[in-house]
């Protein structure tokens, strides 16, 4: 395991307790896939925002699992509903960027809107069919109810000693929050333009990348783009290989407990998990299909990052740079 600065968490980290916590998670999904497979993946990704939420030390905490499972289910759902209206969509999500920012600005929870609903919103434009955002969704929370369900069998321990953030961590503002909104109706605006099949892998991966710190962001574009083509090609290469039933079930489990295990990495690894089950998902009843997903996957996650990179990275560069000449 290897370690940063003092003030940041570890670059990897391997938490064994967690693991196995997730594991558990992922049963049921794993025994449904053994006479459905694709159902089971379905349900897998479900349990997702319970494994990589972790373990809390108290157990009325532990009742956030379900909130986290709406904060991801609900704003995919509404991603979903104005799919089908594109320029909706995008003035929407635009407004949302900036409101987010705003929010997080202000209060703790508002975190959460900003790094993890808002871009939840632009996955579910990938969901035009409102019955599958809706399914989607509900196994979300399903899935983070489940979770929250069995994470209370666990004993009680005391809480970490709280970290308080590095001097150097950036806030949103308004102005960044003008950019956010700017980088995500970017990466709609040209996923509804160019008919991209799925309109939300842009979308959220310039969403997901995106801090106000650009050190931070730097390090997740790197990563998303990493993790997304390991999780893409681990997942296709598996689908190709016609495994059984039995294997599936491993893999979700596998998968799962690793998302778990490492949800407190500071190198952005999620993402490879996450990937590697929904390839699974998308794969499995049409594998040959495998180059053309891997393909269009990694090149709009490069799209986002771009995106991404242009409003939050080179546009302020450009902005201070003419600030400077101008004094």
């Amino acid at each position: 395991m290897s370690t940063s600065r003092a003030d940041h968490p570890p670059n990897l980290v391997w938490d064994w307790s967690v693991a196995a916590l997730a594991a558990v998670y992922a049963l049921p999904a794993a025994v449904v896939a053994l006479s459905d497979t694709q159902r089971g993946i379905a349900l897998g990704i479900g349990v997702l925002p319970g494994a990589i939420a972790g373990l809390l030390p108290r157990r009325r905490g532990r009742l956030a699992v379900v909130v986290l499972g709406a904060a991801i289910g609900v704003p995919m759902f509404l991603g979903g509903l104005l799919a089908g209206v594109p320029v909706l969509a995008v003035v929407a999500i635009g407004a949302l960027g900036v409101g987010a920012a705003a929010l997080a600005a202000r209060f703790r929870l508002g975190t959460i809107a900003m790094t993890l609903c808002l871009p939840m919103f632009g996955v579910g434009l990938s969901y035009a069919d409102i019955g599958k955002a809706a399914g989607l969704a509900g196994l979300m929370l399903l899935g983070s109810a489940f979770a929250c369900l069995v994470s209370m069998l666990w004993p009680e321990r005391p809480p970490p000693t709280r970290r308080s953030p590095p001097a150097t961590a950036a806030k949103p503002t308004l102005e960044y929050g003008v950019r956010l909104g700017a980088a995500g109706a970017t990466a709609a605006a040209i996923g509804f333009l160019a008919d991209l099949e799925h309109v939300g892998w842009a979308c959220a991966a310039a969403l997901l990348v995106m801090r106000p710190s650009a050190d931070m962001q730097r390090l997740r574009s790197a990563g998303r783009i990493l993790a997304v083509a390991i999780g893409a090609l681990a997942g296709a290469a598996l689908v190709r290989l016609h495994p059984p039933a039995a294997v599936y079930s491993v893999a979700i489990i596998a998968a799962i407990a690793a998302a778990g295990a490492t949800h407190r990495s500071r190198w952005y690894v999620t993402a490879a998990f996450t990937t590697f089950l929904v390839f699974l998902m998308l794969l499995y009843s049409d594998p040959q299909t495998a180059s053309k997903r891997f393909n269009e996957r990694v090149l709009e996650t490069l799209l986002g990052v771009g995106i991404a990179y242009f409003y939050g990275l080179a546009l302020p560069a450009l902005t201070q740079q003419r600030r400077r000449s101008k004094k």
